[in-house]
């Protein structure tokens, strides 16, 4: 996912979707730890998508109490 849809999303979109990849992200790594995933690189990218709408999530925070 890539930084300019996240910032189209609305903060609760942005919330819903968090939560829903971290549930994403704990299945894939419990199905790799059963049987090992044929591409691996989808746990690291799901990571990095969670951290860059987590990012986005801060800066609209900081930008209110700013305002």
């Amino acid at each position: 996912m890539k930084v300019s849809e996240i910032k189209e999303m609305s903060t609760k979109d942005l919330l819903e979707k968090v939560e829903a990849t971290k549930s994403q992200q704990a299945k894939m790594r419990l199905n790799h730890a059963v049987s090992p995933l044929e591409n691996t690189s989808e746990i690291k990218k799901i990571r990095k998508d969670i951290a860059r709408m987590l990012t986005i999530l801060h800066e609209r925070k900081n930008n209110e109490v700013t305002k």
